[in-house]
């Protein structure tokens, strides 16, 4: 991090920037928007030397008294430290003083190798950060630039996108520059810096040549540098005279950046050789610290005229952080420095750094300083390794057992680490660079057990790349070769195997799901084990071998266990799969409870790689309970997690949220692209999904033969569950409103086949109450659409109540009975608008002026005025969380949750939190 004061020097030649007026007059009003008080981020994008990093350094010259600046740049040679990024610019800044949350500063210092308490929530760093910023804008106002962007590593790329995101009022202006734009950053507003314009150009190399140039080498220079204003600045600093003269010797196939970087170096070969060491030292230390390159240089034999050397040839600018000039000049010094000086400058950081401080640094010093095998460097990558996997830093973690495994001398540890470091890999996202880790160590002498493991990273690697068809069989094959070894991993890829054949569904490989169900039965066939988690993988292989029939009593008993028994991690990322089988065998207070506690216990312990698939169950409860606020609001939680995790997760949540809205465009839209990325990805699931959600949405609006279309692409699917076999109840309904008995018929068939098995479910005869209902006629119908209004009520789901009433009293009004219809109608309308589900309604709304009762469309209880944001903050209000809590819930610092309470007090008229209470609508 670097303070105002350290930039004095490196402002000199920042008065006046050459053709950057637009840029410099945007990235200003960033500024004076934080000295409002409002806060926001921008990435400032460009390839090297275009002039990033000066007009960053005009800015911060310009930016005024009452705002203070907090600089950090990132290192190519940090990529692999886990959340190193993130500490270079915060952890100058956690002062004891600085007002954090315990929780949040917990997770700070253990993020920042502070503290040793297993993994930080992510969440709660993001959050920590935020507050931190917050505190240190104080009245005034932050401006936190963050360059070489491209350098940061991994979770702290994610960790700085997603607080630039949940800025608000905080008066904090975020900038990132970078070469090019990553995915953590892309959907922040941007700003691409190009080259100059041809006369700017001109006039910055008759700045930087003063002296005669011909014409022609004037042009070819332009030419060449494309604009680039330090490649316009450096490349004639390198001209002979017999170059300028008449461009003879202007001849270079270099690459832009690898010429600049030259132009640079030539600049510095002058340079005593130990004065070029310090620079190699101070090029190998990204963090700066002074004391920390004084300990190192001393090491070297190095001394303070060496450093005054570096300074006055303008390479290095010393303050309260040493940097270079230009950020160019660090990559092009490391570069160029002889493999024999690389190593002396990281043992001399080595020895200088703390090892009580800064272990994992000092063992990546120690790692680039050692040349042969030498275990005890070993070692220490690997515990740097299981550090940063604790951390969240999956990616560091490969990088550190990689390097771990260069340097071992034990073949046996060679192959562990080998195998551990592709996994991280794999784990990290780099399907590619696992998979070539361990094809280039074929030659190594496996134990079966490796063997095991290798072929079930193998295996994880075809799915996750290439959604292998094959893929649920290579899985199984990888879980039976584990079973002598590793039970646990064994039926955790049991597992995995099983849940890739029923994703592929209906484009996997035909018979897979069956095949992967039965070898998991009979490797489990002697199992008498009570665990939640043994008893659910047996369930979920019964109902899909054998069906509900079959399956129903052992998942019960899962269910059951999972809400007896203590929960550890494993426990928690198998709960998933008890609260999805709880919806097959019709369980509503099953999956009610166990969607909140696996949510709940997830938040709880900051499991992210579970939290997500938690939620999306949730949400399914959520719109049960006729709450669609709280279900778009677990969306919002989703998109933030998955922006601070990197993992992807299909957009599900939010195209059944949009189906149940009424939305139908976005339906449509929504749908399109999941039928795409399931067709590329081999998922039959996500057709499933868009097929159940187009019915949904068109028979809100009264579109039948589209929701028919759609619907019945189902029906040969009922057997998988799942969602195919809730979208029968859409097709009965679509089918009967467009006279198509014999496909409404067969829906009802298909239901009971799988509703029967259930017995005593009440959401089960509700369903099979409610379907036949629109099939029989008189006192039968009218009997079955009674016993489906009250089995939904008595099941706490007002959303299917609300419809069984619209599908009644629409029957009531076709033949006749219009009061009759209007008291169903009416009790619909107002259930349905109550939920949000607003193309059902406007349908209630369109029947009851059928029967002569006008009825003029009104708004849902939902206050419209109030903004999405605004209105999560006042329900949580409302509901007793303080400011601090709401900020931890929804991401945002406690300073932007009060902001947005002031807006909705007078956008409500209201002046306290007890208000809210009327003011708002109860959520249930």
């Amino acid at each position: 991090m670097i303070e105002r004061a350290a930039l004095a020097s490196s402002n000199a030649g920042a008065s006046s920037l050459l053709g950057r007026d637009r840029e410099l007059a945007r990235l200003l009003t960033l500024v004076n928007r934080a000295r409002d008080g409002r806060s926001g981020a921008l990435v400032l994008s460009g390839e090297a030397g275009v002039g990033k990093t000066a007009l960053l350094d005009r800015v911060v010259e310009l930016a005024g008294p009452n705002v203070r600046v907090v600089r950090t740049v990132a290192s190519e040679s940090e990529m692999e430290l886990t959340y190193a990024g993130l500490q270079l610019m915060c952890g100058p800044l956690m002062t004891a003083s600085v007002p954090l949350p315990e929780p949040q500063r917990g997770a700070l210092e253990t993020a920042f190798g502070l503290r040793d308490e297993g993994a930080p929530n992510p969440l709660l760093v993001g959050l920590g950060v935020l507050n931190l910023l917050t505190h240190v804008a104080g009245d005034e106002a932050l401006l936190c630039i963050i360059d070489d962007a491209q350098w940061l590593d991994r979770v702290s790329g994610r960790a700085v996108a997603s607080v630039a995101r949940r800025l608000d009022a905080e008066g904090v202006a975020v900038v990132v520059a970078t070469r090019q734009v990553d995915d953590h950053f892309a959907d922040l507003p941007q700003l691409v810096l190009d080259g100059l314009g041809d006369e700017d150009a001109r006039a910055l190399l008759r700045l930087a040549f003063p002296g005669a140039l011909d014409e022609r080498v004037r042009d070819q220079l332009m030419a060449e540098s494309r604009g680039n204003p330090l490649a316009l600045r450096e490349l004639p600093r390198t001209l002979d005279p017999a170059a300028t003269a008449g461009g003879f010797a202007l001849v270079s196939s270099m690459p832009l950046q690898r010429r600049i970087e030259q132009s640079l170096l030539t600049q510095l070969e002058s340079l005593p050789a130990p004065t070029r060491l310090l620079l190699v030292l101070a090029a190998a230390d990204p963090t700066g610290d002074v004391g920390l390159l004084w300990r190192a240089s001393a090491r070297l034999g190095l001394g303070p005229e060496h450093l005054d050397a570096a300074q006055q040839a303008e390479a290095l600018v010393v303050g309260a952080r040493v940097t270079f000039r230009h950020p160019l000049i660090r990559s092009a010094v490391y570069r160029a420095a002889s493999a024999e000086n690389r190593r002396s400058v990281h043992a001399a950081l080595a020895e200088a750094t703390y090892v009580d401080r800064d272990p994992d640094r000092r063992a990546w010093h120690r790692a680039n300083a050692t040349q042969g095998p030498d275990e005890e460097v070993a070692g220490e990558l690997e515990k740097s390794a299981e550090r940063a996997r604790t951390r969240g830093g999956v990616a560091a973690a490969a990088a550190f057992l990689e390097r771990a495994a260069e340097l071992s001398p034990e073949p046996e540890l060679r192959a562990a680490r080998l195998i551990a470091a592709a996994e991280a890999k794999l784990d990290a996202g780099a399907a590619d660079a696992a998979l070539g880790l361990i094809e280039s160590a074929r030659d190594e002498a496996w134990t079966p057990h490796q063997e095991a493991l290798i072929g079930r990273l193998r295996a994880r690697v075809g799915y996750v790349l290439r959604r292998d068809r094959s893929a649920p069989r290579a899985l199984l094959a990888a879980a039976q070769a584990l079973e002598p070894h590793d039970q646990a991993l064994a039926r955790d890829t049991y597992m995995l195997a099983l849940s890739a054949a029923v994703y592929a569904g209906r484009l996997g490989e035909p018979g897979a799901v069956g095949e992967v169900a039965a070898a998991i039965l009979a490797a489990t066939a002697d199992d008498e084990s009570e665990r939640a988690s043994d008893l659910i993988l047996r369930g979920q292989a019964l109902l899909s071998a054998e069906g509900l029939e079959a399956g129903l009593p052992t998942v019960r008993r899962a269910v059951r266990a999972f809400l007896e028994q203590p929960a550890d991690s494993r426990e928690l990322h198998w709960m998933w799969f008890g609260g999805r089988a709880a919806q097959d065998v019709w369980d509503a207070e099953g999956l009610r409870t166990l969607a909140e506690r696996q949510v709940q216990l997830a938040r709880a312990g900051g499991v992210l790689t579970v939290l997500p698939m938690a939620l999306n169950l949730l949400m399914v409860v959520r719109t049960f309970n006729g709450d669609l606020d709280a279900a778009e609001a677990i969306c919002d939680d989703i998109d933030v997690i998955v922006s601070i995790t990197g993992h992807p997760l299909p957009q599900l949540a939010r195209t059944f949220v949009a189906a149940y809205r009424g939305h139908v465009e976005e339906v449509e839209l929504r749908a399109e692209q999941l039928r795409a990325d399931g067709q590329a990805r081999g998922e039959g699931y996500a057709l499933t999904v868009a097929n159940m959600a187009e019915a949904l949405v068109y028979n809100g609006a009264g579109r039948y033969r589209e929701a028919l279309e759609s619907g019945r692409k189902e029906l040969p699917y009922s057997h998988e569950l799942g969602h195919a076999m809730r979208t029968l109840l859409e097709v009965v309904e679509a089918a009967t409103r467009v006279s198509e008995y014999a496909i409404a018929q067969e829906a009802v068939e298909r239901l009971a086949e799988v509703t029967r098995p259930a017995g005593d479910s009440s959401w089960a005869q509700s369903l099979m109450a409610l379907a036949e209902a629109q099939l029989r006629e008189g006192d039968e119908g009218e009997d079955l659409y009674r016993a489906a209004v009250e089995g939904f009520d008595g099941l706490r789901v007002p959303m299917l109540k609300a419809r069984s009433q619209l599908l009644y009293g629409e029957m009531l009004r076709r033949v006749n009975r219009r009061i009759d219809a209007r008291h169903q109608l009416r009790a619909a309308y107002d259930g349905l608008t109550a939920c949000g589900m607003a193309g059902f309604a406007e349908r209630a709304r369109r029947e009851l002026n059928a029967t002569g009762e006008t009825l003029r469309a009104r708004r849902s209880d939902r206050p419209e005025e109030l903004t999405d944001q605004e209105l999560n903050v006042a329900q949580l209000a409302r509901d007793g969380l303080t400011n601090r809590e709401i900020g931890a819930r929804l991401f945002i610092s406690a300073h932007t949750a009060e902001w947005h309470l002031r807006k909705v007090f007078v956008k409500l008229g209201i002046r306290s939190r007890n208000e809210l209470r009327t003011a708002l609508p109860d959520a249930g």
